[in-house]
């Protein structure tokens, strides 16, 4: 149940991701972040009270209060520089550096004593090679500074917004997805009152942006899920295999060409799922 999970949120992070860059290149990254997560923000509160799940917060690392806030924070910052990376137009730079995100979680785990079995170490590494190579790495094309930073911000953001996602799921996953949407769509309030605007989106990017909003938050909330019903370093792994659904949305909406490293990149990726699941 545990790997499902980890393996549906990677197709929901994919399909946001190819939807949230696209819409990045003609909004503003940090107005699509804005509102994609008060969808979210929405949808986890609609969760939480049909659920009757809500328990009060307390100011312990333990619980999913202070978790859920800096994960908000932190994945915002990475949502946003991902976002903008994306709209810079070197996805071949920017996903294949945020896919590398995995690590920071990956290292809280085995700090915190989870050792995998030996096969399941051979899958977690084929299928993380499989995941960077799925990202379309621009090998020969150089490392232009802009995308370069914008793709480390990326995965410092999202692996430390995975560390802590995992930490406040032990309580709650869904308080702690649901406690991240407010937390992101407080600061993007400020921010559009300080700039005063929400990002100009006309009627019929509304589907879009409820797409965005609603993959993004189920994502995280499975993966939480899923970091409670087995190893976290799986869990993070198999969430982690995004960039394939990415590409593959690419090359099927955008009819972008997939290189060779790429279908390298799958190959892996399966392979990789297939040891782990043994």
């Amino acid at each position: 149940m545990a790997s499902i999970l980890a393996l549906f949120s990677s197709v929901l992070w994919g399909t946001s991701d190819f939807f949230g860059g696209k819409l990045a290149k003609r909004f503003p990254s940090m107005a699509v972040t804005g509102v994609s997560q008060t969808v979210g923000l929405a949808l986890g509160l609609f969760l939480l009270i049909i659920t009757r799940g809500f328990m009060a917060p307390t100011l312990s690392w333990s619980g999913y209060f202070l978790p859920g806030v800096g994960a908000g924070i932190a994945g915002f910052i990475g949502l946003t520089a991902f976002y903008a990376g994306l709209a810079t137009g070197r996805m071949g730079v920017v996903s294949p550096i945020s896919s590398l995100s995995a690590i920071i979680p990956l290292s809280v785990a085995f700090a915190s004593g989870e050792r995998p079995q030996q096969i399941q170490y051979i899958g977690m590494a084929i299928a993380f090679i499989g995941a960077f190579c799925a990202s379309g790495p621009e090998i020969v094309k150089g490392l232009p500074v802009k995308p370069l930073l914008l793709g480390l911000c990326a995965a410092l953001g999202f692996g430390t917004a995975l560390a802590l996602m995992a930490q406040g799921s032990k309580t709650s996953s869904l308080l702690t997805m649901t406690t991240m949407r407010v937390t992101s769509v407080s600061v993007c309030v400020v921010l559009a009152l300080k700039l005063r605007t929400i990002g100009g989106f006309k009627r019929n990017n509304i589907v879009m942006l409820a797409v965005i909003g609603s993959s993004d938050f189920l994502a995280n909330y499975f993966l939480g899920i899923a970091t409670t019903k087995g190893l976290v370093s799986v869990a993070m792994i198999l969430g982690s295999l995004f960039p394939i659904v990415t590409s593959l949305l690419a090359f099927k909406f955008l009819h972008e060409r997939l290189h060779k490293v790429q279908y390298l990149g799958i190959i892996c990726a399966v392979t990789g799922v297939a040891l782990i699941s043994l």
